[in-house]
């Protein structure tokens, strides 16, 4: 048997369900839908073309992400975003992103280094694109580089399952006017600190991005919740 023609599989094609899953996730993320909207079952069919099991199985999926919570007598709704559960999320990405940033310059390899500046370029044309979904998946990317460089794969498995609501509170805070820094520099900041093979200086640029977005996740929940 000629296998010359056939190339490996690197990535699984996308199922009905992921497609689903990645069309809510992106509405909830940009704000389509609402903190503490409803999720009607019978608009999401009808609109998704789908059928309501697999609406069913997606709202199961959010929900483990924390994008959806359920609530007796009112069904599915999004999930409110409150200083308390962010400051949590915050606590969790300083101490895994600045341990990650530090080893991945510690045993920087050239390879890695063109691989982070390439997922960095990405990153910035998404930006540039103002196109939240594409952003936040280039912005998954770029981390992801940096959480394989580092080796901390079992840390990564946790950023992810906080995806979802990392991503609600970088949209909230990239809509601010309040930056100290755009988010773009502190990326390039990681990224040269990073490939330059500097390890404090690395943990340093993650410790500053990181503290710039907190501040305005605080005051901008604060403000909501009093309002």
């Amino acid at each position: 048997m000629d296998t010359a023609g056939l190339s490996k599989i690197t990535q699984p094609p996308a199922t009905l369900r992921d497609m689903v899953q990645e069309q809510m996730r992106d509405a909830i993320i940009e704000g389509h839908f609402q903190p503490g909207e409803r999720l009607v079952e019978r608009p999401l069919c009808e609109q998704l073309g789908v059928s309501r099991t697999v609406i069913r199985e997606t709202i199961r999926y959010l929900e483990a992400e924390g994008l959806v919570d359920i609530l007796p007598g009112k069904g599915p709704i999004v999930a409110l975003l409150n200083w308390q559960d962010a400051q949590q999320i915050y606590d969790i990405r300083r101490m895994l992103e600045t341990a990650a940033a530090r080893r991945c310059a510690e045993q920087i390899t050239p390879d890695r280094a063109a691989r982070l500046q390439a997922a960095l370029i990405q990153l910035q044309e998404a930006v540039r694109a103002r196109k939240p979904g594409d952003m936040f998946r280039a912005t998954a990317d770029f981390y992801r580089e940096i959480f394989e460089g580092a080796g901390h794969h079992i840390a990564w498995e946790i950023v992810q399952r906080l995806n979802g609501r990392i991503s609600r509170l970088r949209l909230m805070t990239l809509s601010s006017t309040e930056r100290a820094q755009p988010g773009p520099d502190h990326m390039h900041a990681i990224c040269a600190a990073i490939t330059s093979g500097a390890p404090d200086a690395a943990a340093e640029a993650v410790m500053r991005h990181l503290n710039d977005t907190r501040a305005i996740a605080e005051r901008l929940l604060a403000r909501d919740q009093d309002l």
